[in-house]
C-alpha cells in the first residue's frame, strides 16, 4: 500500500524515528569524531554485535549514516550534510510555526524558547 505523504516528508520521518532511540544518538554522537569501526562501536556502546547492527541498519536506512568495507571490517561514518539537512527542517518547521503559532494568538506549543 503506497503512502500518501510526500517523499521529503516520508524521508524526515524515518529520520526522525530513527533518532527516537537512545542508542542511536549514541551512535551518531561517537561518529561525530569520525569514522568507527564496528567492534570500537560494540566496545564503547556495550551492546551486543547483533543489536548494534540492528540500530546501524535503522541509521542507514534513514540516511544518516554510511558503511564501508575493508577486508572483514566495516566501518561507519556520518554522512556529510545530513544532520544538516534536519537541523534545516527544524528551523523552517519553527520559523513557521512563530508566524502562526496558534489560531489564538497565544504562545507556541513549542514554548517560547524554541521559536525564534
Amino acid at each position: 500500500m503506497a503512502s500518501n505523504e510526500p517523499a521529503p516528508d516520508r524521508d524526515m520521518g524515518r529520520c526522525f524515528q530513527a533518532l527516537s532511540e537512545p542508542k542511536r544518538l549514541r551512535i551518531l554522537d561517537l561518529l561525530r569524531s569520525g569514522e568507527k569501526c564496528v567492534g570500537h562501536l560494540t566496545e564503547e556502546l556495550q551492546v551486543a554485535q547483533s543489536l548494534l547492527s540492528f540500530h546501524l541498519k535503522a541509521l542507514r536506512d534513514a540516511g544518516l549514516v554510511a558503511d564501508r568495507r575493508e577486508g572483514r571490517w566495516v566501518y561507519y561514518s556520518l554522512v556529510p550534510g545530513r544532520l544538516d539537512e534536519l537541523k534545516v527542517f527544524l528551523d523552517d518547521l519553527l520559523g513557521s510555526s512563530a508566524d502562526t503559532a496558534s489560531p489564538a494568538g497565544g504562545p507556541s506549543p513549542f514554548g517560547p524558547h524554541l521559536v525564534k
